[in-house]
């Protein structure tokens, strides 16, 4: 059977397990035939193609429910529940998600974009089920990076506790996107390294359960067989969260995953099975990687694993504009500390991380841990970058209010991918920062329109002794002189065209300010165009000058419309009495699906064009 022509799993169910081995063949070189067109998650695929066909050969999905945690290591479970045939259509316009959809299949029974959410939804979907009183298997996989988040931690004793019949799948490839970091980590290293340990189940069991002293004698060797157990496994973390616990396995040898799975399906109460894989397995380039390249890659070529595009000559991507303005400022700031939860990669900062490897924090994907480290770190006199992606960020909120807002710390914050960023959808898009940090007291945020401006800004957030958080896109600017910083004070807008008589006032911020001024003036449009580059506080200085003139107001976003920077106009004009009408572009009460960049703005008529047109359609 050819890869694309697979519609359902019910045929793993009657191959052999040497018939198993060839189809997982096949199905690394469909993965990287396909993903280097289309671009996606290469290794983390790579790694679980073993574990993704036998999980579905061993179980009966999708009665059996099989949650993938971030969701981002799908893919073979989207080929073998037939939607093979699509993968030419992954994570573009209309076609297949990155990520699990429950729209999209039966077999996808969980939607994440972010780590560590398994344990709690599988967890509850057990105690559904068995409240329903049905019978069937809840399995979740998980890596061994976000096992490492408090959330998994939290579900995992709430697990042990509760003693549901589940199965958790710990895939442990010692990667999460680049080498996961921390005590657990090392927990888990000593683990690889012990011997081999596999738990027996009981023949016994039913025929004990039978009668009041099998069931007191079965009890018994229970707490014996633990004990035993625990004497046999170097290290009992598991067993301490109440949790049972099978291997370390090899994830790639399909025989040894059989047979543990078929233990994990007639296991009585939760048990881990502690898989390991080696992330990119089958691709030389994604095996050898150490830093996350080839985790999540644009298009490539296969046989020269040489990745196609790139940044154009003169031009480095915001994150890299960032790291270039921290490692030059961390020569002669020496307490500059960078902080990351597992993004050292994703966003650039391996350059600062080689040159101050002692001012560097990767603290894994622990959001939350990242930014009360940071405010610890304000509170004893350091000066803390965190750099976080404005997705992952609003993971952190109650620790950006309480333990750095509420008692006003320096600490500035890196928001990466700020903004919509594409393919990897709803999850992913950085739109909800602005609303949710501009309701907090004490930040600022700014967004800058270039790179010049950005390290202005960083600047600027180092000297203010607050809060401070930059936003920055997913994308590419062009390199600029800064050997003198541009001078930008907080809560300064910049007008970048002006006429006297003016038709319309426009206001916006980021890299579109730079191309729409442009065409403004060749134009030669009757409108003042506002940077609004800050979005809080706003430069209300500037806006009261701007309401002597007798026109509308416009302000185009690629935030949230609820709580953006259009709703913080329309409150400085009603709380001052006046009749101004606001016009708001931006993105409405929904959530943005994937697409490319270009495609969504267009969509969510907040593009150059776009924006352009409301300009034309207003002043005529």
């Amino acid at each position: 059977m050819r890869i694309d022509e697979i519609r359902d799993p019910s045929f793993l169910k009657d191959m052999t397990l040497e018939e198993i081995k060839d189809l997982c063949k096949d199905i690394r070189t469909f993965l990287l035939n396909s993903i280097s067109k289309t671009g996606g998650h290469l290794s983390s695929n790579l790694g679980v193609v073993e574990i993704s066909t036998m999980l579905l050969k061993i179980f009966d999905a999708p009665k059996d429910k099989i949650i993938y945690d971030v969701g981002h290591q799908c893919y073979v479970h989207k080929i073998l529940t037939g939607r093979a045939k699509d993968f030419h259509t992954l994570r573009q316009s209309g076609g297949i998600a990155g990520f699990q959809k429950k729209h999209e299949s039966i077999y996808d029974c969980w939607e994440a974009g972010h780590s560590s959410t398994s344990l709690s939804a599988a967890l509850g979907m057990a105690l559904s089920r068995d409240a329903m009183k049905e019978e069937h298997h809840v399995i979740a996989v998980i890596g061994d990076g976000a096992l490492n988040n408090g959330m998994a931690f939290e579900a995992l004793n709430h697990i042990g506790e509760l003693r549901n019949n589940l199965i958790i799948i710990l895939n442990d490839n010692n990667m999460s996107i680049s080498r996961p970091v921390g005590g657990f980590t090392k927990v888990l290293s000593s683990i690889r390294t012990s011997d081999l340990y596999i738990e027996s189940k009981s023949d016994i069991r039913n025929s004990l359960m039978k009668s009041k002293n099998g069931k007191i004698l079965l009890e018994k060797l229970i707490k014996l067989r633990r004990t035993i157990k625990k004497k046999l496994f170097k290290d009992s973390l598991f067993y301490d969260f109440g949790v049972d616990y099978l291997g370390p396995i090899d994830g790639h040898n399909v025989y040894e995953l059989e047979r543990a799975l078929q233990m994990a399906k007639t296991h009585h109460g939760p048990i881990l099975v502690h898989v390991l894989t080696d992330k990119g397995k089958g691709y030389k380039a994604a095996e050898e990687d150490k830093n996350g390249d080839w985790h999540g890659v644009g298009p490539f070529e296969v046989e020269s694993a040489k990745k196609l595009g790139g940044v154009k000559d003169g031009y480095v991507s915001y994150s890299q504009a960032v790291t270039e303005y921290l490692v030059k400022r961390g020569e002669s700031d020496e307490k500059l500390f960078v902080i990351t939860p597992a993004m050292i990669a994703g966003s650039q900062l391996q350059e600062f991380f080689a040159k101050y490897p002692e001012r560097s924090i990767d603290c894994g994907i622990a959001e939350e841990h990242a930014v009360t480290l940071g405010a610890g770190l304000a509170n004893g006199g350091m000066h803390p970058f965190v750099s976080i992606y404005s997705s992952f960020m609003q993971r952190a909120y109650d620790q950006i209010n309480h333990d750095v807002a509420r008692m006003n710390l320096p600490v500035v914050f890196g928001v990466d991918r700020a903004g919509i960023v594409g393919e990897d959808g709803e999850t992913h898009h950085g739109v909800f920062d602005i609303s949710f940090l501009r309701s907090i007291p004490n930040v600022v945020i700014a967004h800058p329109k270039d790179y010049a401006e950005l390290h202005g800004m960083l600047e600027t957030g180092f000297n203010s002794h607050c809060p401070f958080f930059v936003r920055y896109p997913r994308g590419n600017t062009k390199r600029m002189d800064v050997s003198t910083l541009p001078n930008v004070p907080v809560g300064t807008f910049e007008i970048l065209h002006k006429v006297d008589i003016p038709k319309l006032v426009v206001f916006t911020y980021g890299e579109e300010t730079v191309r729409m001024v442009e065409i403004v003036r060749e134009q030669e449009l009757p409108v003042i165009f506002v940077n609004a580059r800050y979005l809080k506080p706003l430069d209300e200085a500037m806006l009261a000058d701007l309401l002597q003139y007798d026109c509308d107001w416009l302000c185009v976003e690629d935030g949230m419309l609820i709580g953006g920077l259009g709703e913080a106009l329309l409150g400085y004009v009603n709380d001052r009495g006046v009749s101004k009408r606001v016009h708001r572009r931006g993105i409405t009460d929904h959530f943005v699906r994937h697409a490319s960049m270009s495609e969504l703005r267009n969509e969510e008529n907040i593009s150059g064009e776009a924006l352009l047109e409301a300009i034309k359609e207003l002043i005529a």
